[in-house]
């Protein structure tokens, strides 16, 4: 069962579908490759929270970045509002994904 070539059922792939593409071409059983797949975000999540950005080569980057206060404006009364500081993901594909992509 390829789930990219067929189409996914959502149009996104989910860590569900992810996680029954292993057990499809690697064997694990279903327990193992959900929690191979969780294991593997939570490891993307604990080095984000640490600070650190991760690199996976042929893929892309995810980076934390801070961005700062802004005035930001309410829609429905024109008020002028204060957006808070915050961090957020960002994500940069590679060369290679990105010749895939297009």
């Amino acid at each position: 069962m390829d789930l990219i070539e067929d189409g996914l059922a959502s149009g996104s792939l989910t860590k569900a579908e992810l996680a029954e593409m292993l057990f499809d071409s690697l064997g694990l059983n279903k327990r193992e490759a959900k929690d191979f797949v969780d294991a593997f975000f939570d490891e993307i999540r604990t080095t984000l929270e640490s600070g650190d950005s991760v690199k996976l080569s042929g893929f892309g980057n995810f980076q934390l970045r801070d961005k700062p206060q802004r005035p930001g404006r309410n829609p429905k009364t024109g008020e002028e509002i204060p957006i808070a500081a915050r961090r957020v993901v960002t994500f940069h594909p590679s060369q290679k994904l990105k010749a895939l992509v297009e």
